[in-house]
């Protein structure tokens, strides 16, 4: 098949942040009574938008998050994301491989922090303006819409659009949308990369792939 564009979610298939991300977050809850491990907050919230997660937790506990929750949050995690935090292994390579594909990113994670990531690893001028994200929707993955968006930014049918995701959540988004997916198990987070492969396979994607030199076989026609 000959795809129009390419669309990646962010955090766990371009950026390897997802365990900095999930440690923050239980640090954060346990700090305010809402005892949480690192491994709840991956099974939970891991591909979720900001307030779908706030909804999450919210129900798990039984009584709202404090009102400075978020921003007290995000300070306890910009100390582990400024400590040798970098993009995915070979997610540079690859989109390098990509020539004028047309591509995106559609990301549950603030836009702010989406950029300065992008300019960290040196990976910005791969998507120009064509960054996507859902935070401060109501819906979030699993629900299309940021596809959907992305794929109207690129001017792609979204039928015609490659996906890779790495959490079932927003592989169902990505499916949602009626793309093509690939369930990526390329990151840190991922331990059990065989179970992580049938997580994702339940849900409905096209492809698994462990590393993305897997994923330039399906595009290798299309630079």
């Amino acid at each position: 098949m000959s795809f129009a564009a390419i669309i990646f979610d962010f955090d766990g298939v371009i950026a390897d942040s997802e365990v900095r991300a999930n440690q923050s977050l239980a640090e954060s809850l346990t700090a305010v009574g809402m005892p949480s491990t690192y491994d709840e907050c991956l099974r939970d919230y891991y591909g979720h938008n900001w307030q779908d997660t706030q909804r999450r937790i919210e129900a798990r506990f039984g009584r709202a998050l404090p009102a400075d929750f978020r921003e007290r949050h995000r300070e306890r995690a910009r100390g582990r994301f400024m400590d040798g935090f970098n993009a995915v292994p070979g997610a540079a390579d690859f989109l390098a491989t990509l020539g004028p594909l047309p591509r995106a990113i559609a990301s549950s994670s603030r836009g702010e922090y989406i950029d300065w990531a992008l300019g960290l690893f040196g990976l910005g001028h791969h998507f120009g303006d064509h960054v996507y994200s859902a935070d401060g929707w109501d819906r979030g993955k699993p629900f299309p819409d940021i596809y959907l968006a992305a794929a109207k930014g690129l001017g792609a049918d979204p039928a015609l659009c490659l996906a890779i995701e790495d959490s079932p959540t927003g592989a169902q988004a990505a499916l949602a949308a009626g793309m093509t997916v690939v369930g990526f198990c390329g990151a840190g987070h991922i331990v059990d990369r065989a179970a992580h492969g049938d997580a994702l396979r339940g849900v409905g994607v096209h492809h698994v792939a462990l590393a993305f030199d897997e994923i330039e076989v399906l595009t290798s026609a299309e630079g």
